[in-house]
């Protein structure tokens, strides 16, 4: 890789970029050699390529002439000219960074360099977007330069048949949505036959709006979730329990980050419930995890707010539209605790079969990159997450865009008269304006304040894509009012309309500061793109979510000596202070979250991996005997100094529980010396019938039936255990964060216990599987000998 940065500065220095600009001299200069081509000559410089990489030329050798390459194709297919800003955003991506380029400044173009480059390599490179839209959009508009440059494109979305997903990953260029390429993941290591997989190993992704991807996105792991029945009884036990604790003395709840947890209180009432000793231990993981599930419900969901119930049913609320959620249940036991909690039919559970966070997955890409308008603001994360540098590309033309200082007023209300008046002005003149808010409710509440003053205006909570896009890039023509939530339409250009550039271009009015500086920036970018004039302005209050939630105790401060105008505009300078303190402080919790939840998947991360490959190794019949084998021997060791342990005299040894354990497994049954002390001569004493199954295994290598039902047997036992696992994981999530009373890091008790559990767990796989082959092939074998009688 030839990367550049190693540095992390707020800006990126012009000596860096001149580095980059001497590379886009020599692609300009080799415009002359490739612009009198023939289309025939310039689609064999692919062929071309590929050999010189064979032969052992690198990347960046090719880089110059392969970009240059691009940029012609793409002036004759789409008479569109790489700029040479877009060529340095080319670069960055190749070298595996993110470029972070303004609104409007043709980022879709710019992946068509990298993604050719990489593609040359052979080993597929994949374009994620952030919709379903926009990879279709990019797959049709960018597929367009590398087909004609002759290399295949795929189309990765939801719904496909798996031979089409198939054709997808092995094209040149596969284009989709992050999530649908994480949950092939899953569902390949859920395949019951390596035919059935689609993906092929992964080698360069580019990911555009990468900080929505990487970080917006991560909150929430991809879960694939099968039912399961649940234990009704417990669900309403636990239900009748949470009625009756009380806020602060049996439990705690945090309204800022919604947890919850139960105090000593608590934990000895449930355990008085319940006659357990201690709810900690691990067997008792799962009765906690019912309590706790039966608080939640209790507190963070309310009748009619959050969920209805009809016919017997709980359904469940979407908090933005006010609408019903047709057919959606939480998971994790959740939903069946608000079921209990309101007396309705239990349902069964949702229980997750496979997950992985999407950071443990675009890590497992050896050279990732991106493109965003903002991710300087989140650097230090994606540096240590991801080890991506953020480099700002300039602009093809200086921004002329002018962003004004926030107002800030005393009342929601005043916040919102204001918009709708300066709205008003601006609709006067017929300057387009874009009002950007952080809810579909709150977009809402704008609306009726513009309906006072009769103002025709767009609301956007648009029910597609499709429709949002063509909203968001009208919004810059004349007279136009768009209400709109900050997300919406994203990676659309809005272009602006005849005689709008005089009017001053389009005005951006933000309603309320979102958690991340990084979605205040975006909502900006909105406005001024290529050198277009526009203006940007947050008006905000006092009362605003953000620092209602986070800043309680700073605002009721504040308020004493605060002093506003006739019209509740605030006129304390501190406040703009108060506001961006506050922003920096969630910004901060947000990031210990994302840290500490993927700190929490590493642990799950380890252990995928051994189970994954495990899995993978049955598909592939590696030496399945050889395997048994293994097990077998590895089987008879953990049973004999499971119930030996060093630490206990031979008086304490469980002789009886060995030997029982051990004759599950053998042919001929055995009687261990209750005398014999030392752990190796017990183990060489069980040679003898470790030995003769290995050689009924060994009859078996030629057996058809055999060679089938060995890898089924294998893989329904590892399926049945990694689901197991990862409850009981889960589970123990939920304990831990309590037991910080016993002065020790929870994150190392979850790691410890973690290991532990996962130990268990999968020594008990490996005994399930020998017992299950060997009583297998002992009835075989028995049915043969009767067979030839």
């Amino acid at each position: 890789m030839f990367s550049i940065f190693k540095r992390n500065k707020e800006q990126t220095s012009a000596r860096e970029l001149k580095k980059y600009y001497k590379i886009v001299d020599e692609i300009n200069r080799l415009e002359d050699k490739f612009a009198p081509m023939t289309d025939e000559e310039l689609q064999h410089m692919t062929v071309v390529f590929k050999e010189r990489l064979e032969k052992g030329e690198t990347i960046p050798q090719i880089v110059p002439e392969a970009f240059a390459v691009v940029r012609e194709a793409s002036k004759r297919v789409l008479n569109m000219r790489h700029f040479d800003v877009q060529l340095i955003g080319g670069l960055v991506l190749t070298e595996g960074n993110i470029a972070e380029m303004p609104t409007g400044e043709g980022k879709t173009l710019v992946a068509s360099l990298p993604s050719y480059v990489r593609a040359l390599e052979g080993k597929g490179v994949h374009v994620i977007t952030v919709n379903d839209y926009l990879a279709k959009r990019d797959f049709e508009l960018i597929g367009q330069i590398h087909r004609f440059l002759g290399l295949t494109v795929g189309l990765n979305v939801p719904m496909m048949e798996p031979d089409a997903k198939k054709d997808a990953y092995n094209a040149d260029i596969t284009y989709g949505v992050g999530t649908e390429f994480g949950f092939d993941y899953l569902r390949d290591n859920m395949a019951h036959s390596i035919a059935d997989k689609v993906q092929r190993p992964y080698h360069f992704a580019i990911i555009d709006e990468v900080d929505s991807v990487l970080i917006d996105e991560a909150k929430t792991p991809l879960i694939i979730a099968g039912k399961m029945m649940a234990n009704a009884e417990l669900h309403q036990i636990a239900a009748m329990l949470a009625k009756r604790f009380v806020v602060e003395e049996d439990y705690d709840f945090d309204e800022e980050t919604k947890a919850t947890s139960l105090t000593e209180k608590g934990i000895e009432k449930v355990e008085a419930a319940f006659g357990v000793d201690n709810l900690y231990d691990l067997e008792h993981q799962t009765l906690y995890h019912y309590v706790i599930q039966a608080v939640r419900a209790h507190v963070m969901f309310k009748r009619d707010v959050d969920y209805i119930v009809r016919e017997d049913k709980i359904e469940l609320v979407d908090m933005f539209t006010g609408r019903i959620m047709e057919g959606r249940s939480l998971s994790d036991g959740l939903h069946q605790a608000i079921e209990a909690k309101e007396g309705v039919t239990i349902t069964e559970e949702n229980k997750a079969q496979a997950q992985v966070t999407i950071q443990n997955y675009f890590r497992m890409y050896p050279v990732l990159s991106g493109m965003t308008g903002t991710a300087k603001t989140q650097e230090k994360e994606i540096m240590e997450v991801y080890g991506m540098s953020v480099v700002q590309i300039p602009t093809n033309r200086p921004r002329a865009r002018i962003d004004k200082e926030d107002l800030v007023f005393e009342t929601s209300e005043q916040k919102y008269e204001y918009v709708a008046q300066e709205a008003l002005r601006r609709h006067e003149n017929g300057q387009p304006v874009l009002i950007g808010t952080t809810s579909i409710l709150q977009s809402e509440e704008v609306s009726k304040y513009l309906k006072k003053y009769s103002l025709p205006h767009q609301v956007l909570n648009a029910k597609t894509v499709e429709q949002e896009v063509q909203l968001i890039s009208e919004a810059g023509q004349k007279g136009r009012i768009t209400v709109a939530t900050n997300m919406a339409g994203r990676g659309t250009d809005i272009m602006l309309g005849e005689g709008v550039h005089d009017l001053g271009g389009l005005c951006v009015l933000g309603t309320e500061k979102h958690e991340s500086r990084r979605v205040d920036n975006q909502l900006r970018g909105r406005s001024g793109r290529q050198g277009d004039p526009g203006e940007t302005q947050f008006i905000l209050s006092i009362e605003d979510d953000m620092l209602r939630r986070f800043a309680k105790e700073d605002v009721e401060k504040f308020k004493k000596k605060l002093e506003a105008n006739e019209i509740g505009r605030i006129l304390n300078k501190e406040v703009n202070e108060l506001v961006e303190r506050t922003q920096r402080i969630v910004e901060g919790a947000h990031f210990s979250m994302r840290e500490y939840n993927l700190k929490l998947d590493d642990v799950i991360n380890d252990q995928r991996r051994v189970v994954y490959s495990l899995r993978d190794s049955v598909l592939k019949n590696e030496d399945l005997l050889g395997k048994l084998k293994t097990m077998l021997e590895e089987t008879v060791d953990f049973a004999v100094r499971d119930n030996a342990p060093e630490e206990l005299s031979m008086v304490e040894w469980d002789f009886d529980k060995m030997e029982q354990t051990v004759n599950s497994l053998f042919l001929t049954p055995v009687t261990i010396d209750r005398q014999e002390e030392k752990i190796s001569r017990i183990l060489a004493s069980l040679q003898p019938q470790i030995d003769e199954i290995k050689q009924m295994i060994d009859t078996y290598s030629e057996n058809e039936r055999m060679m089938q039902v060995i890898p089924n047997v294998m893989l329904a036992y590892i399926d049945r255990m990694w689901v197991k696992h990862l409850e009981q994981m889960s589970h123990l999530k939920e304990g831990i964060g309590l037991r910080q009373y016993q002065q020790e890091d929870p994150m190392r008790i979850y790691q410890r216990e973690g290991l532990e559990l996962f130990g268990k767990n999968y020594q008990e796989l490996r005994r399930q599987i020998v017992e299950e082959l060997v009583i297998f092939m002992k009835d075989l074998t028995m049915q043969e000998q009767e067979e030839q009688q």
